[in-house]
């Protein structure tokens, strides 16, 4: 394990940490590698009967990290290919994962912060958490994530998030199904321990044939999911290096107005 996550036992319980708090736990190549592994080794381990994911810090994920955003910036197009099928088998890793995965939503939670919630089976997040699919403000989509937020919050709020890039409070992210519960800072960890005890309850082999029994119902199929990935991996490529993609975040990492933004406030 890297230093990038931080991995410990309880007992039958996987916490990993996402350990980058003085950047706001942003993703970069490395991280996702690890959290990659890391998710692998808890799946693969017959003592371990639930992943709990959480922030060191204030902060859950601020999504992408700037270098990395920097570096992906000039890249070509198969290497942001290449780059967004990496984060891509992460979110679809854990959104099949065979056990129970819990969110524990410390702090603020945008863009691939957001998908990582949303794979996770039981979302608990903080009052003060703030959320954001800020991606259209650079030129870009959500593109990897969508198929994990959609099926949290549902088509018709994916819309309006998807195109507004907006901030949005923890009482709202409940209510259109990101979060399952929200909770005060002190009470955070009572309410996973709730979850925990609840779960230790459960048959591990009937627990893994109902969680995949309600993806399959659901309509979230591995084999599909895989497709879609390389659908959206394309996408976003295509986006990172189109001229709109390459203004917006050009704008963003020199912490400008991009030109729609001007012309839309003249």
């Amino acid at each position: 394990m890297t230093d990038s996550i931080l991995s410990e036992r309880r007992g039958a319980v996987a916490w990993l940490t996402l350990n980058r708090p003085q950047i706001h736990n942003a993703f970069d190549d490395t991280l996702i590698a690890a959290l990659t592994d890391a998710l692998a080794q808890a799946d693969a381990d017959p003592a371990v009967r639930a992943v709990v994911l959480s922030g060191a810090g204030s902060c859950f994920s601020a999504g992408a990290d700037l270098k990395w955003m920097r570096g992906m910036a000039s890249a070509s197009e198969p290497e942001n290919r290449e780059d967004s099928l990496r984060l891509a088998r992460l979110m679809r890793n854990l959104q099949f994962l065979s056990k129970p995965t819990i969110a524990r939503v410390n702090g603020a939670a945008y863009g691939g912060g957001v998908g990582l919630v949303a794979c996770c089976d039981i979302a608990i997040g903080v009052d003060t958490a703030k959320f954001a699919l800020s991606e259209v403000k650079l030129g870009l989509v959500p593109a990897v994530i969508s198929p994990y937020v959609i099926a949290a919050i549902g088509l018709r709020e994916a819309r309006r998030l998807f195109i507004t890039g907006e901030v949005f409070e923890a009482d709202i992210a409940a209510r259109i199904g990101l979060l399952h519960t929200v909770v005060s800072a002190s009470g955070l960890d009572e309410a996973i321990e709730r979850q925990l005890y609840l779960l230790a309850k459960a048959g591990p082999q009937a627990q893994r044939e109902a969680k995949q029994l309600a993806l399959r119902i659901g309509g979230a199929d591995l084999a599909q999911a895989e497709r879609l990935d390389q659908a959206n991996a394309e996408l976003i490529a295509r986006l990172r290096v189109s001229e709109e993609g390459q203004h917006g975040l050009s704008a963003f990492l020199d912490k400008r107005a991009p030109a729609w933004a001007a012309q839309a406030a003249s």
